[in-house]
């Protein structure tokens, strides 16, 4: 792998790291900049590792473990946002564990909030195959959706689908509705009435989705409730607001895709210089 060097800001303005297996993490980062304008972000894609459903739990979390030791000693971040569903939910308390001077902010299935707003009683959760195997997803459920009817669905394809529509990529609109079709559960006259997106790629997908659903739905985004958390643990900075330039993103394979760059620019990011990450 191969990742960025040098300090990205001086040490009274240490960066926001915000984290994802792709680009899909680009829906959190979006939300904080508007809670946090002041802040400066570094946004890391492991796209050398992407996508994390195929990679055996023990790897992965290894993976997670040394590449962030890596972040935190290179870049000193003021704090960590994992918005990876699939990583957090399997290495969140590892790496709590292995740096607990840094605070980390986790994503996990929105399923407590998903409990409460739904009427039918009728909850599906759509997310990637591994979040749908933790058991901290299931423990969720138990703790706060006892009463609902929870549907776990996991999706192999729906993450790639995301980054290619993401580049501007065209999609086949039937294998995308292939996807999300067993979200929609009808039983007793009642029908599912809330989808969690459990990934951070699906938002971007989900006006697509607004379309091709069988009946409306409330589709829940969890970016802001993120970036939300992430603005409690970060006070508000002395030292000016924040110029986008100092905003740059960090892609372990050192080689993002020509559609990616372009895309980085229109979210203000600029790519960082690669530097070798053992």
């Amino acid at each position: 792998m191969r990742m960025a060097e040098g300090s990205l800001a001086p040490a009274s303005a240490s960066p926001v790291l915000l984290f994802d297996s792709g680009i899909g993490g680009l829906t959190v980062l979006r939300e904080a900049r508007v809670l946090m304008p002041e802040r400066s972000f570094l946004y890391v894609a492991d796209d050398a590792g992407f996508p994390y459903g195929d990679w055996p739990e023990e790897a992965l979390s290894a993976r997670l473990v040394t590449l962030f030791g890596h972040l935190i000693e290179t870049y000193r971040p003021e704090i960590c946002v994992v918005a990876c569903n699939t990583a957090f939910t399997l290495a969140g308390a590892a790496l709590r564990a292995a740096y607990p001077a840094m605070r980390f902010v986790g994503t996990v299935p929105a399923i407590k909030p998903a409990a409460e707003r739904t009427r039918s009683g009728l909850v599906s959760v759509l997310a990637t195959p591994g979040t749908v195997r933790r058991a901290y997803t299931r423990d969720l459920i138990q703790s706060f959706a006892s009463r609902c009817t929870v549907n776990l669905v996991g999706s192999a394809h729906l993450a790639r689908m995301a980054e290619r529509a993401i580049r501007g990529e065209p999609l086949d609109e039937a294998a995308v509705l292939a996807e999300i079709a067993p979200c929609f559960v009808e039983t007793e006259g009642a029908r599912t009435d809330i989808v969690v997106l459990a990934c951070t790629h699906y938002p971007f997908l989900a006006n697509l989705f607004r379309r091709l659903a069988p009946w409306p739905v409330d589709w829940l985004d969890p970016a802001e409730a993120i970036a939300r958390q992430t603005r409690r643990l970060v006070p508000m900075s002395e030292e000016g607001w924040n110029d986008a330039d100092e905003d740059r993103a960090v892609f372990t394979s050192g080689d993002p895709d020509f559609a990616t760059r372009r895309l980085l620019h229109g979210f203000g990011l600029r790519l960082a210089p690669p530097a070798p990450f053992a």
